[in-house]
């Protein structure tokens, strides 16, 4: 019994062959076929015959209902005579006349006239002669009958019944229809113009379009280096392939934001000679699941039809997070789906050939390992903040056909600005000329410099006229903070005290360092503390008592006490660990309920004792806190020089330190 089983099965393998050979003549065949769907692909839904079904199962419904309520109650149609007879009887319990139409309903069955059989009736019908001249309604009432009646209208048939009843179904239809054809036609719509299920394919970038080379791109020399490495294996591979060197498959190019990557990105577009292909991370994610892992798939294929190439995809962290995490609502799987593919592309069987991809990121560290491995992305670079020379070489960039003034030092600029990114820069360049337009100046002057770098830093001016009382709080607690910060032992110098309003603040006192820093001591930490509060000190020393005007100043102090305790292990009492990771609730990476109360306190104690420190240092230099005072409700804003004048502070002074507070040894 077998046997024959064993040929038919012979067959199939048979035919399957020739079929297979068939189809080899039109191109190759997938190198995997466990899992794919038999036949030419999936088959769309067939949205009539989804109807006629739908449409056949409720006319099913309708009339098997319909039939059930004429069943459940018959009503025997009857001659008028035989209805007064039963009225006159006294029989009738209630009726119901609609026009001329009288429905009712018996007290006591009756035999239906003329019937072959025994044949009773209650529920009955008639039709009233418009000549009858009888008094039928004083006949029923006088018999206790329940007379009931309504508005004559146009009586709806049975087929009218059934279109009304199926509105509703085909108005759900309609909208199901409407926005499943919606979805297809988001997901088709992909990056660069269509690339998506069903949408347009990947087009390269047209260099044309680009106005952005590595000429551009200043302030980061060693990264643009890097790139540009890449850049030049594609355009020139013998030069490298001589020596045996392949191509890096991945550059992952980490960084702040505004740090200048996707800057880089665009230059490399401008740069390459070579087809590049450039995508959002959040462009691969859409409601339906796999169509992030179609458009990665349709991506590289076009990659490698035009190799070599280029794929930048920005913003990675956003599909490229370490898999394993809370799902909610499916999002996840389809996150994961696409970074699977994504890995899959890099480093398959298949394999990307000549084609490199350049991502950006400002998460590195919730990249998933897989993603972040050697073999996937063979380079990470650092995109950091420019240095001094970098904001400089910047800046030159950014005031390209803008016409400075003579004394505009680009420099100085550069020092007064650390920590700026290149986005930064750029802006502050933007503001410049602005305020210079806004002033019918021909040139952008060094004020025009100064007064962009408040309003972007500080916020813009307001027209506020505040009491002289209120005023005069004011001018205490910026000076505050401008005498603590000018006391402390390498603090950063005092820029410039102000008490007119900017933003959300009724005065400001700006900080910054001479030169870049990249790294913080404890007491650095902790003159910081004190500075930022300076203001709520100053308060409780001239006033005894302190206002809302400290909410921001301790939201710094307790991020920045935070920090020293609970992520840089500068608490002896909580000792070396980091109890705050990165991101996310400290408790899921293993920090104890003990031991986060112990950073808690040590918090408390630590801002407590730099407040305690605040407080008697101004208590010991009154007089110098009194001039700065003095000189701000004069001027209302003082520069760097003006500030330590009035406050009677060498600027240069290196041993300087709160009076009235014991210096560390």
């Amino acid at each position: 019994m077998a046997e024959p089983s064993s040929n038919t099965s012979e067959r199939s393998e048979d035919s399957r062959r020739e079929a297979a050979k068939d189809k080899g003549a039109a191109g190759p065949p997938p190198w995997r076929t466990e899992g794919l769907p038999d036949g030419d692909g999936p088959q769309r839904p067939s949205w009539p015959r989804l109807l006629g079904w739908m449409l056949l199962l409720w006319v099913l419904f309708f009339g098997i209902t319909s039939f059930q309520d004429v069943a459940a109650q018959k009503v025997t149609p009857i001659a008028y005579t035989e209805f007064v007879e039963q009225v006159r009887a006294g029989n009738v319990e209630e009726v119901y006349s609609r026009g001329e139409t009288i429905q009712g309903k018996l007290a006591e069955a009756a035999a239906v006239p003329d019937a072959e059989d025994d044949e009773t009736y209650t529920l009955f019908s008639t039709e009233r002669p418009t000549f009858a001249q009888d008094d039928l309604l004083t006949e029923l009432i006088d018999h206790g009958a329940v007379v009931r009646a309504s508005p004559v209208t146009e009586e709806r048939g049975a087929l009218s019944n059934l279109l009304i009843s199926l509105l509703p179904l085909a108005l759900v239809v309609i909208f199901w229809v409407w926005m499943f054809r919606s979805m297809r036609r988001r997901a088709g719509r992909g990056m660069l113009g269509g690339l998506g299920m069903g949408g347009k394919k990947a087009k390269p970038v047209d260099p044309e379009k680009v106005r952005v080379n590595f000429d551009d791109v200043a302030g980061i020399d060693e990264v643009k280096a890097e790139v540009n490495e890449i850049v030049d294996f594609l355009k020139n591979p013998q030069k490298y392939t001589r020596l045996g060197a392949k191509v890096p498959k991945g550059v992952l190019l980490e960084g702040g934001p505004g740090t200048g990557k996707t800057l880089l990105a665009r230059a490399t577009a401008g740069e390459a000679q070579v087809p590049f292909f450039s995508a959002s991370a959040s462009e691969f994610i859409e409601m339906i699941v796999g169509v992030g892992a179609q458009r990665v798939r349709q991506l590289f294929e076009e990659a490698r039809k035009v190799a070599p190439s280029i794929i930048f995809i920005d913003e990675i962290d956003t599909i490229g997070r370490a898999r394993g995490g809370t799902r909610s609502m499916g999002g996840n799987d389809e996150r994961e789906q696409t970074l699977n593919q994504i890995l899959t592309e890099m480093d398959g069987f298949e394999g990307t050939e000549g084609v490199v991809v350049i991502a950006a990121t400002n998460r590195a560290d919730v990249l998933d390992s897989a993603l972040t491995r050697a073999g996937r992305f063979d380079r990470k670079i650092t995109v950091a903040p420019p240095d001094q020379r970098g904001r400089e070489q910047i800046l030159e960039v950014h005031t390209r056909g803008k016409p400075l003034a003579a004394d505009v030092d680009l420099g100085q600029v550069a020092r007064t600005t650390p920590g700026l990114t290149g986005a930064d820069l750029a802006t502050l360049a933007n503001e410049a000329a602005i305020l210079a337009a806004r002033r019918e100046q021909d040139q952008i002057t060094a004020k025009d410099f100064a007064d962009a770098l408040e309003r972007t830093q500080l916020g813009a001016e307001r027209a506020v006229v505040m009491p002289e009382e209120e005023r005069q709080r004011t001018a205490y607690h910026e000076a505050g903070h401008a005498l603590l910060g000018m006391l402390q032992p390498g603090a950063d110098p005092v820029r410039k005290i102000s008490i007119i309003p900017r933003g959300r603040a009724l005065g400001v006192t700006l900080s910054t360092p001479d030169t870049d820093r990249y790294g913080y001591d404890v007491e650095y930490l902790k003159g910081r503390i004190i500075g930022a509060l300076g203001g709520m000190a100053a308060e409780e020393v001239v006033y005894g008592v302190t206002t809302t005007g400290a909410e921001s100043d301790l939201q710094t102090a307790t991020a920045v006490a935070r920090q020293m305790v609970g992520r840089w292990g500068m608490s002896p009492e909580v000792g070396p660990v980091q109890v705050y990771p990165s991101e996310g609730d400290p408790r899921q990476a293993g920090a104890s309920e003990a031991l986060l109360e112990a950073v808690d306190t040590e918090v408390r104690n630590l801002i407590e004792a730099c407040y305690a420190d605040a407080v008697r240092g101004l208590e010991a230099n009154r007089d110098k806190l009194q001039g700065i005072v003095d000189a701000l409700l004069e001027k209302e804003t003082l520069d760097e020089a003006e500030a330590y004048a009035a406050a009677g502070v060498d600027r240069v002074r290196e041993d300087r330190h709160l009076v009235g507070v014991e210096r560390p040894s």
